[in-house]
């Protein structure tokens, strides 16, 4: 009776191939990263795109909308909602001696005001009357930024329009 003795480790070429085949490429492992980081940069900039607008009550600054008028008119109706604290801020190229009238209408009786600056943040007269409409003639030429809120910082929303009329 003859008895061979079976070799039962694998060869080195053997151990390569099984090394290789376990272990991912260099590619593998740089496409899977990039697959992984791109998911997360498109989560974080979504997350970016759609709080824009809510950076203001964040503590960050939001951009203010600008107001721009049809050719031919005067007059544009802007419509919005302010929650909480949360403030929505608008900015109005005008000109010296320019008439400004400012209508706001809210959803609930007087739950949204708002204040205007002129162009060197000085704020213009409280001339609002009982319904918090403004109408004046502005000092100086330059950005009008007008902000509109809620009265009190307590917990709600206010959903408004505000007709600005220039002359």
């Amino acid at each position: 009776m003859i008895i061979e003795s079976v070799d039962t480790k694998p060869s080195i070429s053997e151990r390569k191939e099984t090394m290789q085949m376990a272990r991912p490429s260099l590619v593998e492992i740089c496409s899977s990263y990039l697959r992984k980081s791109v998911f997360i940069c498109g989560w974080f900039l979504l997350l970016i795109g759609s709080g824009s607008a809510a950076l203001a009550q964040g503590g960050g600054k939001a951009e203010p909308n600008r107001i721009e008028f049809k050719h031919g008119t005067t007059s544009t109706t802007i419509s919005g909602v302010v929650r909480g604290d949360e403030e929505a801020e608008y900015v109005l190229a005008a000109r010296q001696g320019q008439k400004l009238t400012i209508k706001l209408t809210s959803t609930s009786v007087k739950s949204s005001v708002f204040q205007i600056l002129g162009p060197d943040n000085d704020k213009l007269g409280l001339e609002h009357d009982a319904n918090f409409d403004y109408s004046g003639l502005l000092p100086k030429t330059g950005d009008y930024f007008i902000t509109v809120r809620r009265p009190t910082q307590s917990k709600g929303l206010s959903r408004y329009k505000m007709t600005v009329t220039i002359r």
